[in-house]
C-alpha cells in the first residue's frame, strides 16, 4: 500500500496492559525511536494499554552537546504528551571514586537513576545490532556462558548488580530490529535525532567494534548479526539450565573453610573473608561440564549476590582447573601446596585431597599468579 509507514517489530510480549513503562530516552536515534513506536502503538484502536512515561539521564559529560540532548528530549516529550523525569548525575567523579572506566561509570550512575522510578518497567533501546556488538565484545574479553548470553530481553528486579532496578522489571522491546530499520522508521516521520560524538572515539572499545570489526566480519558474513543474536539466546537457555543443575549439585559437595588438625573444618567469620573446598575424588567423578561450573560456582559463594568480580574469566577457570589436576592450562600445574591468585583477592590453593579458595580482605589483585607454599604450610591441610 503506497505511503505505508514502516513499523518497527517490537516484542509486545514484554509489555503488559496496565503497567506504568517508561522509556529511559539519551536522545539518540534508537531511544527515540523507542518511545515514537510505543506512543503510536499505545495509541492504537487496541493499543498497549500502558501508562508511558520517560526518563533522560544528563550524565555531567559533553558540556552544551549533552544540554542540547536534555533540550531536545524534553521537547520531543512535550510533543508526544509523554511525562518526563529528567536525572543529573556527576560521571567524573565517580570514575575518580570508583577507579571505573567513563562508560561503565557512566552506565552504572545511569542504572542507579532508573532505580529510583515509581514503575512496573524500564524499556531500553538496545538493538539486534547492540546484541551482536556484545557478543563479540564478549568473546574478546574471555566471557563465560553467561557473557555470551549478551543482552537479556528481560531482567528481573534486582537479578543483575549492574542492571537491577529494584522492583521494576527491564525491558529490551527491540532487540529483534537492525539499527537500519530505526533510522528508515524516524526518517518515514521525519523525526530527527541526536548524535553523541562521543561514538565516534576509537579509543572506545564498543566503538571500534562497532566501526572497524563489526563491518569487517560482515564482510564474512553478512548475517552475522542475526547468527551472534540467536547464539546469544542458546546461551542464555544453556545457562538457565545449567544454574539450575548446578544449584542442585552444590550444597553436597561443597565443604566449608578449610580442615584443621584433628578433625573438622575452621571457618572464618571476619568480614571480607571467607573460604570453601571441594573434594578432588568427587570432582574427578564429575563429567567436564559439571566440573568446571561447580568450581565457578564455589568461587562465587565466597562474594556477596551480585558483587563485582564474582564470575570467573574462562581464562581464570582454566587456570583454576588446572590448579585441581584437570588440565586447561599447561602454564599451571596441579602439584601439592600450589597456589594459585585471581582477580580480586580471590585465591585458591590444592592440597592431596581438596582444592581450597578463600579470599581475604584487602587483597592485592594479581590475577594468574602461582606460588609453592612452604613445606608443611599448606593452609592446614593433611598430607593426604
Amino acid at each position: 500500500m503506497a505511503g505505508k509507514k514502516t513499523m518497527l517489530a517490537l516484542d509486545r510480549s514484554l509489555l503488559h496492559a496496565g503497567e506504568r513503562v517508561c522509556v529511559a530516552v539519551s536522545g539518540g536515534a534508537d531511544s527515540t525511536a523507542l518511545l515514537l513506536a510505543l506512543a503510536e502503538a499505545n495509541a492504537e484502536r487496541q493499543g498497549l494499554g500502558i501508562a508511558l512515561s520517560a526518563a533522560h539521564v544528563h550524565h555531567g559529560l559533553r558540556g552544551a552537546e549533552a544540554d542540547g540532548d536534555e533540550a531536545f528530549v524534553r521537547a520531543l516529550c512535550e510533543r508526544l504528551q509523554v511525562p518526563l523525569t529528567v536525572f543529573r548525575v556527576d560521571t567524573a567523579a565517580r570514575q575518580a571514586t570508583e577507579h571505573e572506566g567513563i562508560e561503565e561509570a557512566a552506565r552504572q550512575l545511569r542504572y542507579e537513576a532508573l532505580r529510583g522510578l515509581a514503575v512496573d518497567a524500564v524499556a531500553t533501546a538496545h538493538t539486534l545490532d547492540d546484541q551482536a556488538e556484545t557478543v563479540v565484545m564478549k568473546l574478546l574479553r574471555g566471557a563465560w556462558t553467561e557473557g555470551l548470553g549478551g543482552i537479556s530481553p528481560e531482567v528481573q528486579g534486582l537479578g543483575m548488580r549492574d542492571e537491577g532496578l529494584g522492583k521494576a522489571r527491564l525491558v529490551r522491546p527491540m532487540l529483534g530490529v537492525r539499527r537500519a530499520e530505526v533510522e528508515v522508521f524516524l526518517r518515514e516521520r521525519g523525526q530527527e535525532w541526536r548524535e553523541d560524538t562521543s561514538n565516534l572515539d576509537l579509543s572506545l572499545t564498543r566503538n571500534r567494534v562497532r566501526r572497524e570489526l563489526m563491518p569487517l566480519l560482515r564482510g564474512f558474513n553478512p548475517g552475522i548479526d542475526a547468527l551472534l543474536a540467536r547464539t546469544a539466546a542458546i546461551a542464555r537457555d544453556e545457562e538457565a539450565f545449567w544454574q539450575a543443575e548446578v544449584a542442585r549439585v552444590l550444597p553436597q559437595v561443597l565443604l566449608p573453610g578449610r580442615p584443621v588438625r584433628g578433625g573438622g573444618r575452621a571457618v572464618s567469620t571476619a568480614v571480607g573473608e571467607g573460604s570453601c573446598a571441594l573434594e578432588l575424588a568427587r570432582l574427578a567423578a564429575m563429567p567436564a561440564a559439571l566440573r568446571r561450573r561447580v568450581l565457578r560456582a564455589a568461587a562465587r559463594t565466597l562474594y556477596a549476590e551480585g558483587e563485582a568480580g564474582s564470575r570467573l574469566s574462562s581464562e581464570e577457570t582454566a587456570k583454576l582447573l588446572a590448579l585441581a589436576g584437570f588440565g586447561g592450562d599447561p602454564a599451571v600445574t596441579g602439584r601439592i601446596g600450589s597456589r594459585l591468585e585471581l582477580h580480586g583477592g580471590l585465591r585458591a590453593e590444592r592440597s592431596a585431597r581438596e582444592v581450597r579458595l578463600w579470599r581475604q580482605a584487602q587483597a592485592g589483585n594479581q590475577s594468574g599468579k602461582i606460588a609453592e607454599l612452604p613445606s608443611g604450610a599448606a593452609g592446614g591441610f593433611s598430607p593426604a
